[in-house]
């Protein structure tokens, strides 16, 4: 996806650049600094030496010698001091400096860590909120793989009260869920996979078996020979589901962006999907992608919650409250938030799988 939070040591990122959060000598230091450094080896202080330092809030660049990356950006953040002498506007330089530099050498992915959030003081949910705010906006008008590479989960932190109002919304919607027993999850699968394309119950053998079915549902009836009749229902709708399919996700997709007045490329860098992938949806009608690349659209189209399943379901997917991504997706969706960037930071803090390709 075009910006992705990853856990990882920034060295060892296989991309065409890494960022250095370097001082304004150059010439290494403690931190991601030294590590760039010693990784590099001495070629890198060498270049380094010719550049004549950096001033802060800027960017300069040097081969990545014996790192996997083929360049290396150093740009100098600022050091915080309280958040009133222009640090925000030092660090977001910082980033746009680099990334316009990482295109103008042709660089299709870079590597960033979180800058000025170490001794310099930054505060790391603003450092945060910094980065993304600027990396994603200028993604808005480039195609370019870039990531966030923090190198523990310590070093990652979102607002305290998001944190708090996430954690009881999964405390409220998870918990319950898992008191339920597995026959019963069985039961609540039914629904979601026949109920939108099952045709009317007509005949009263039919009726016999419905009524049943929704006993079942409210647990008065939870034996084998329930579970067999349920089955039995679900079978026999089968035939008359499959003739009743509808639009694919494919063809949903491509609706909800023409009513939504999108250009194919608003929505999927709005989705922080690939290129590469939305032209496989949309030249494949019965193109299946990932729940989460699914997710993301729902998102970047801004749909509601009922559309958001809807959606899910032309995919075979849905929205579960055993799964906490979910509920963190639908916490967000419930709210009215539909940047997908501040989704992946909540999601990354909770240790589950991000939004998009």
């Amino acid at each position: 996806m075009p910006l992705e939070i990853v856990r990882n040591d920034i060295t060892k990122m296989q991309v065409d650049a890494i960022v250095n959060a370097a001082n304004c000598s150059l010439l290494g230091g403690g931190g991601v600094d030294g590590a760039i450094h010693r990784a590099a080896g001495p070629e890198l202080l060498a270049e380094c030496r010719t550049l004549g330092g950096c001033g802060t809030g800027d960017a300069k660049i040097t081969k990545g010698y014996r790192l996997p990356a083929r360049h290396v950006i150093h740009t100098v953040g600022p050091v915080w001091n309280g958040g009133v002498h222009g640090e925000k506007e030092l660090l977001t330089s910082c980033y746009r400096s680099s990334l316009e530099l990482a295109a103008e050498n042709d660089c299709e992915s870079v590597a960033f860590p979180l800058i000025s959030a170490g001794i310099y003081g930054y505060p790391r949910a603003e450092a945060i909120r910094v980065a993304v705010d600027t990396i994603s906006s200028f993604l808005a008008e480039h195609d370019m793989t870039v990531y966030l590479v923090i190198f523990d989960k310590d070093s990652f932190v979102i607002g305290s009260k998001l944190f708090r109002d996430i954690s009881q919304y999964i405390d409220d919607n998870y918990a319950a869920e898992h008191d339920d027993s597995t026959a019963r999850s069985r039961r609540l699968e039914l629904p979601r996979m026949f109920s939108a394309a099952a045709a009317p119950i007509r005949s009263v053998k039919q009726k016999v078996a419905a009524d049943m079915y929704r006993a079942a549902q409210e647990d008065t009836c939870a034996d084998e020979d329930t579970d067999e009749l349920l089955c039995a229902v679900a079978a026999n709708s089968l035939e008359e589901a499959l003739g009743q399919l509808d639009e694919s996700f494919s063809q949903m997709l491509l609706r909800k962006i023409d009513e939504k007045g999108m250009t194919d490329a608003q929505c999927y860098k709005k989705a922080n999907i690939d290129r590469k992938l939305f032209s496989k949806i949309r030249g494949d009608i019965h193109y299946r992608p990932s729940k989460p690349t699914v997710l993301a659209f729902a998102i970047a189209l801004e749909l509601p919650l009922n559309e958001a399943k809807d959606m899910l379901m032309k995919a075979g997917y849905a929205l579960s409250h055993s799964s906490k991504s979910d509920i963190i997706v639908e916490y967000f969706i419930q709210r009215g938030n539909y940047n997908i960037f501040e989704i992946n930071e909540a999601l990354f803090a909770f240790d589950q799988n991000l939004l998009g390709a």
